[in-house]
Parts: C-alpha cells; sequence; structure tokens
C-alpha cells in the first residue's frame, strides 16, 4: 500500500499541472500589442558605389617630350607642388629670340624718333615702329606664358587617379597628362530613388553610411536632379561623405550602404506584418483587435506595407488600439467593418 504513494501522488500533481497550464494557455495564448498614431517615417535602402565628386583632367599647354613625373596612381600631394615638367629648350629659345626682337624693336623707336626730332622720318614711320612693339611684346608675353605652362603645379592638395603618360613621351596640347581629385569634400555614394521615393529627400538631409570595415558614418545629401534618368526613369543622388581620417582614397570603389529616413505628413498605425489576418475584397486588411476582452476582427485601409511592417491609414486624432499580434487565428472572431 505504501508503494503505491508515490504513483499517487505523481499521477495527482500532474493532473493539477496540466489544468494549470491549460487555464493559462485560454488566458495567455494570445499577445496584444498597443498601437499608437505616428507620422509615416519612409525607410529607404540603397547601395552605391563611393567615388570622387569632381575629378580634373592637368595637361600641357605645348607640345614637348616630358622629363619630370614626380607622381604616380595613388599618390597624395600638396597644393602648388610640381607634378610633372617638359622639356623646355626649345621654349627657353623661343623666348630668348622673342625678347631679343623687342629690344630691336624698341631700339628702332628710340631711332626713328631722333631721326624726326631732326626731319629725317615721318610720324607714319615711328607709329609704325611703335605698333612692331607692341606686337612684339604680345609674341614675347604668349613666349613666357607657353615657358611656364610647361609645367604642371597642383592646383589643390589632392590625390592622382590616373596617370596617362610616361617619362620621355612626346604630349600634346589638352591630352590630359595626369586625372586628379582633391581630398577635401570630395566623396560622394550615388544611389538610385524611384520617383515616389526623390519627394521623401531634400538638400542637406543627413542620412547614414555603412561602409566595410569602417563601420556607420553620417553623410549628408549634396546633389538631387531636377529630372530622371530617360533610360530608367530614376533619380540618382549624391550623399556627400564627411572628411575624416579615414575618408581617404583608399575607400574609392568600396561599396557603402545608404540608409535615408523621412517623415512624411501623413499619418499611420504601424503594426508588424505577423498581425494581418487576411486583405478584404475592397483591398483592406483585416486585423484582430482586443475590445472589452473580446477579439473582435475590423477592416482597415491599408497605407503601405514592406517586409516587416504592415501601415495601416489614420489620423492625427485617432485613439491607440489593441491589436492582437500573435495568437489570433486560434480565437473565435466577431467580424465588424470599421
Amino acid at each position: 500500500m505504501h508503494s503505491l504513494l508515490p504513483t499517487v501522488f505523481t499521477g495527482l500533481f500532474l493532473f493539477f499541472s496540466a489544468s494549470a497550464f491549460a487555464q493559462s494557455m485560454s488566458n495567455e495564448g494570445y499577445q496584444v500589442t498597443q498601437v499608437d498614431v505616428e507620422p509615416y517615417i519612409q525607410a529607404i535602402k540603397r547601395t552605391g558605389k563611393v567615388n570622387f565628386r569632381h575629378t580634373l583632367n592637368l595637361s600641357f599647354k605645348t607640345a614637348g617630350f616630358l622629363t619630370k613625373l614626380n607622381v604616380d596612381e595613388g599618390d597624395t600631394f600638396e597644393a602648388e607642388q610640381l607634378l610633372a615638367a617638359l622639356d623646355t629648350s626649345e621654349l627657353k629659345a623661343n623666348k630668348n629670340s622673342t625678347y631679343a626682337r623687342l629690344l630691336q624693336a624698341k631700339r628702332n623707336v628710340n631711332r626713328i624718333q631722333t631721326l624726326l626730332a631732326k626731319k629725317l622720318s615721318s610720324q607714319r614711320e615711328l607709329d609704325d615702329a611703335l605698333t612692331a612693339v607692341e606686337t612684339t611684346r604680345s609674341v614675347y608675353r604668349i613666349a613666357v606664358y607657353n615657358l611656364d605652362k610647361a609645367q604642371v603645379f597642383a592646383p589643390f592638395s589632392g590625390v592622382v587617379v590616373q596617370r596617362n603618360t610616361e617619362l620621355g613621351e612626346l604630349q600634346s596640347p589638352g591630352k590630359a597628362a595626369l586625372q586628379v581629385a582633391a581630398l577635401e569634400h570630395n566623396l560622394i555614394v550615388s544611389v538610385a530613388l524611384t520617383s515616389d521615393e526623390i519627394g521623401f529627400v531634400r538638400l542637406n538631409q543627413k542620412v547614414q553610411v555603412h561602409i566595410a570595415r569602417f563601420g556607420l558614418i553620417e553623410g549628408v545629401i549634396s546633389k538631387i536632379p531636377a529630372i530622371s534618368n530617360s533610360s530608367n526613369h530614376l533619380f540618382t543622388i549624391e550623399v556627400l561623405l564627411p572628411e575624416t581620417s579615414f575618408t581617404r582614397p583608399l575607400i574609392v570603389g568600396q561599396l557603402a550602404k545608404i540608409l535615408i529616413h523621412s517623415q512624411s505628413h501623413d499619418f499611420v498605425y504601424r503594426l508588424p506584418i505577423e498581425a494581418l489576418n487576411a486583405v478584404n475584397d475592397q483591398g483592406q486588411a483585416l486585423i484582430v483587435l482586443e475590445k472589452k476582452s473580446n477579439p473582435i476582427q475590423q477592416a482597415f485601409p491599408i497605407y503601405k506595407i514592406d517586409n516587416d511592417y504592415l501601415y495601416l491609414q489614420a489620423v492625427q486624432s485617432d485613439l491607440s488600439l489593441k491589436v492582437i499580434t500573435q495568437g489570433w487565428n486560434k480565437l473565435s472572431l466577431i467580424s465588424t467593418e470599421k
């Protein structure tokens, strides 16, 4: 008899435990979440590539053989640093000969003025001599300018993006020898937005930028196009990256994830997507609410749906909702229409 007591008590314990568990499930078999009205916040996620906002092509004014090349692709430089230079022997000779002709033209003016004072020359000859001085002076200035432009100096502190020449190579006027870019306030990420999304962004709006190995940084929208791309009908905006210790050329070309949050003038109820029961024939969302401890299914106009949330249309003065987000499929529902 005594040997049966543990078995009996164990059975009674399991019976009462099972009853308690069933009672708990009936009271807590679903999850209720209070949802308040809030402004709709558009979250735009895009992936783009880090690039330079502006680049500059540096070239020589005149033809000549390249004799100095002080930088290569990827090298940084300081403002006014000498980057490249041509052989200037021919340009110097041209400058010197032009200067000699200018001195001769000036001496000729002095000679004619002396003759004119003795009435051995005419005013016309003097005018021609003065014109020759001005013409020769202009040619001399061009020769000096061409000699000066046989050297390429850095217009700003930056980095060499591309080198298009070699030492000893004959340079042609206007052909880019180096492509350079500034380092300060010149790194951007370009991403494309749809016609619906472009209305949610504005100039100088702060956005979040995530770059591998560098983490999360804050950028600002620096460019919004006036018209869309004619081929894909998208709007390509530019996000300017801040000047920090790591925003250097080594991250140009890397992928960057852009997250833009923008608040609209519309108000919504934001529900977890799991709260959606179904969509009726009128395109409304069917949601289960808890009213006076009773589950009631109601229909609401849909504002938007994404992967995580269901947004229901609302006005700012609407009251909070007690939404059954989990376990609604196990309840006996009373349907009603809003």
